[in-house]
């Protein structure tokens, strides 16, 4: 067991783990953010996805000895209130069914979206492409993509 300093969601937090655990069961098991989800375990499906210093990164690969001094989002950091344009946009699309890979989803478009604030169709498919969703709900996400992006440059 180690001591690591953590930077989540804006705050400055204390975990004693095993320097291997990877990041996604830190934040589940040990800091109760369960917004994060587990889907494969390989880093295949996106559900575990959070940013690491604004950048879509797979949590469920990273150990948490590797974060360092780097700051780390969750779907719980990304607005208080939900109010984020890509949430937004994603409840106007209707968008969620099950729910289980949306956050992964949200957290991915929305690092996406910083790095390319005016995607085409086929960006957006490129990039949303590592993203899995049970439901098969890609059409709304790809129209909830657009409309977040239209919000975000406005």
């Amino acid at each position: 067991m180690a001591q690591f300093n953590l930077k989540i969601n804006g705050t400055d937090l204390e975990v004693n783990v095993d320097p291997q655990i990877p990041m996604l069961w830190v934040l589940r098991d040990h800091l109760n953010l369960t917004g994060t989800k587990y889907g494969c375990g390989i880093a295949q499906c996106g559900a575990c996805t959070v940013h690491l210093n604004g950048t879509a990164t797979r949590s469920c690969m990273l150990p948490v000895s590797a974060v360092g001094n780097n700051e780390i989002t969750t779907i719980e950091g990304l607005s208080e209130s939900g109010d984020h344009p890509v949430q937004k946009a994603w409840l106007e699309h209707d968008v969620p069914q099950c729910g289980y890979c949306q956050a992964g989803q949200i957290m991915s478009a929305v690092s996406f979206l910083k790095s390319n604030p005016s995607p085409t169709d086929e960006e957006i498919e490129g990039a949303m492409s590592g993203n899995i969703c049970r439901c098969g709900t890609y059409v709304r996400i790809k129209a909830a993509v657009k409309t977040a992006s239209k919000a975000l440059n406005s």
